[in-house]
C-alpha cells in the first residue's frame, strides 16, 4: 500500500489507517481477543500501518491494540486519545494537564510500548483553556512519550490555538460522502496550517457499504440505535444514496465502500481514512479502496449526482452534537 503524510509534520502512515473502536466498543459485542489480534496482524500484513485506538474505548481496546501490533511495533503508527472524564465517553470531559500526563502512563502500559506516535484531544474541553492542553502534550513529545499532537472533531478556533503552542499534526473527524460539513471551515484551516485529516466514519458508520437497509437490527448495545439518521425511517429514506453508489460502483468495477474510500483520498493528498471492521473480507474490501483511482472527472460526477439526493437525520443526538465543532 502507498503512504501519505500527514500534513506538513513529516509522519507517514499507510493511505488507509485501521479504526480498531469496533472490535470492542460501539458497534455491539466485543470480538473475541483471539479474532480481534489476527483482523490487525492481517491489516499489517496487507499494507496497513496506521491503527487507532482510545482510552474512551475501553482499556481492552488499547491491550488488544498493543498486544497485536507488537511484534512489528517499530514499523506501526499507534494514535489513542484522552479527554473524558475517568476514561468514559459517558461521564463528560475531562483535559486537565494532570489528568492527560496520567491517561498517557495508562495507555503506554495498556499498549506494551514507551511512545505514543500520534496523541488526540478526543473531545474539546472548554473547561481547559486549548493552550493548557497544547502545552501538557509538548511536555510529553519533549519527554518523548509522544511524538506527534492531534484533535478531534474541534472547531477552527480550537485548532488554531493549539496549533500556535504546539504543532498539531492531524485533525481527526467525521468525514465522508455524506457528511461534508468539514468542507465549509475544516478543511480550508487544516491547508493553510499544514495539518492532515484523518477522517472516521468513512464509510457512514458501515451504511455506505450498502450491507445496512431499512429492516436491519442493530445489537442492543450499538451506538446506531440511537443517531437519529439510522432510525428506520431514515435508513430507508437515505437508500437513494446508497443505489447510487452502487451504480458508480458497477462501472467501476468496485464495491460501494471502495468507491466511498476512493472518493474520499482523491479529495487531498493528505487525507488518510480509518474504516474500522471486524470481518477480514470487509478489511480486504476496504484495503481495496486505496487502488480505486478516480479521476477529477468522476469525482465531479459523484459530487453532482450526490447534490441531487437529499441527506435525512442528523449523524449525532443533541448531546452529542453539542460536543463537536468547539
Amino acid at each position: 500500500m502507498e503512504k501519505r503524510i500527514l500534513g506538513k509534520s513529516g509522519l507517514e502512515v499507510s493511505t488507509l489507517g485501521l479504526g480498531c473502536m469496533g472490535l470492542s466498543f460501539g458497534y455491539g459485542p466485543a470480538v473475541a481477543k483471539e479474532q480481534g489480534i489476527q483482523l490487525i496482524r492481517a491489516a499489517f500484513e496487507q499494507g496497513i500501518t496506521f491503527f487507532d485506538t482510545a482510552e474512551a474505548y475501553g482499556a481492552a481496546n488499547e491491550e488488544l491494540v498493543g498486544e497485536a501490533v507488537k511484534p512489528f511495533r517499530q514499523s506501526v503508527v499507534i494514535a489513542t486519545k484522552f479527554g473524558f472524564l475517568d476514561g468514559d465517553a459517558q461521564k463528560g470531559l475531562d483535559s486537565r494537564p494532570e489528568r492527560i500526563r496520567q491517561v498517557v502512563e495508562n495507555s503506554l502500559k495498556r499498549l506494551q510500548t514507551d511512545y505514543i506516535d500520534l496523541l488526540y484531544q478526543h473531545r474539546v474541553d472548554p473547561n481547559v483553556p486549548m493552550e493548557d492542553v497544547a502545552g501538557a502534550v509538548k511536555d510529553l513529545i519533549t519527554e518523548g512519550k509522544v511524538k506527534h499532537f492531534g484533535l478531534s472533531e474541534a472547531g477552527a478556533s480550537s485548532i488554531q490555538k493549539a496549533h500556535a503552542v504546539q504543532p498539531v499534526t492531524a485533525l481527526q473527524s467525521e468525514y465522508s460522502i455524506w457528511w461534508r460539513e468539514p468542507e465549509k471551515e475544516i478543511l480550508p484551516t487544516l491547508e493553510a496550517l499544514g495539518i492532515g485529516f484523518v477522517p472516521f466514519s468513512p464509510l457512514g458508520k458501515g451504511f455506505l457499504t450498502g450491507a445496512i437497509n431499512e429492516n436491519t437490527q442493530f445489537d442492543s448495545t450499538d451506538f446506531r440505535n440511537i443517531v437519529p439518521r439510522f432510525s428506520a425511517e431514515n435508513r430507508k429514506a437515505n437508500q437513494a444514496l446508497v443505489d447510487l453508489l452502487n451504480s458508480i460502483a458497477l462501472e467501476k468495477k468496485a464495491t460501494p465502500a471502495q468507491i466511498a474510500l476512493g472518493w474520499l483520498l482523491a479529495q487531498k493528498p493528505w487525507i488518510v481514512p480509518i474504516p474500522g471492521t471486524t470481518k477480514l473480507h470487509r478489511l480486504t474490501e476496504n484495503i481495496g479502496g486505496a487502488t480505486v483511482n478516480l479521476t477529477e472527472a468522476d469525482v465531479r460526477a459523484i459530487d453532482e449526482a450526490f447534490e441531487k439526493t437529499t441527506i435525512y437525520g442528523d449523524r449525532y443526538p443533541a448531546h452529542l452534537q453539542q460536543r463537536v465543532g468547539k
